[in-house]
């Protein structure tokens, strides 16, 4: 049998063996506990190596376009552009300077009269223009279609175009627009434009860009003339 005193040293050698592991496990506990709690760590990321934050850029296929040309821009000129200015046939007048009269019959117009040209089968056709007092500004003028037989060979211009404002058409294309004017009148709308305006209220000859006109009136037909 052993004696106690080898006994009480086994005790106390056990005792400091249980006391050891149990503080080792104390510790680990503490650890853990720490580890769980503990705040997580600042990372600046602006610090790191740029081959950690960035994330690698995968080069996106660039397609080739083919260049396509778009069609030509088509231009329309507007009939109502005026031309050269038609020829006096008949009675050519001069001004204070000594220079030829002119007038402008717009191809508009030009149009309107083969119209009604081929429609009445009347090749003499012709527009009278003719300037009176009155109106709302002074002087209005009038418009009328007559023959060419009823026409003033001394008093009366003529002026025609020299062109046919329609060749080929199914009246013969050859008519070319004629507008008379008496010497007062002509007098009043030299270098003016003869139109044909077709507008919502109607359609109607006209003249334009009087170059003696100070003022006009709504209508069209009534304007004044610098003294």
């Amino acid at each position: 049998m052993a004696n106690p005193d080898t006994y009480r040293s086994c005790l106390r050698r056990l005792a400091n063996t249980t006391n050891i592991a149990s503080r080792a496990h104390n510790s680990h506990a503490t650890i853990q506990r720490w580890a769980f709690y503990a705040p997580a760590p600042l990372y600046l990321d602006f610090l790191a190596p740029s081959w950690q934050t960035a994330p690698a850029q995968l080069a996106t296929p660039r397609i080739a376009t083919i260049p396509t040309r778009s069609p030509p821009i088509q231009r329309r000129f507007l009939s109502s552009t005026p031309r050269r200015a038609a020829t006096a046939i008949q009675n050519p007048r001069k001004d204070d300077d000594g220079n030829l009269i002119t007038l402008i019959i717009t191809p508009r117009a030009a149009h309107r009269l083969q119209t009604i040209s081929e429609k009445d089968n009347n090749p003499d056709l012709a527009l009278r223009v003719a300037v009176e007092s009155g109106g709302c500004h002074g002087f209005q003028y009038l418009m009328s279609l007559v023959n060419m037989a009823d026409v003033d060979p001394a008093e009366d211009t003529v002026f025609e175009n020299e062109e046919v404002a329609r060749p080929g058409s199914s009246g013969g294309g050859n008519y070319k627009a004629k507008v008379v004017m008496d010497e007062p009148s002509l007098e009043l709308l030299k270098g003016s434009s003869i139109d044909y305006t077709m507008e919502l209220i109607g359609s109607q000859f006209k003249v334009t860009g009087i170059p003696g006109a100070t003022s006009s009136c709504g209508c069209g037909t009534s304007f004044d003339i610098a003294a």
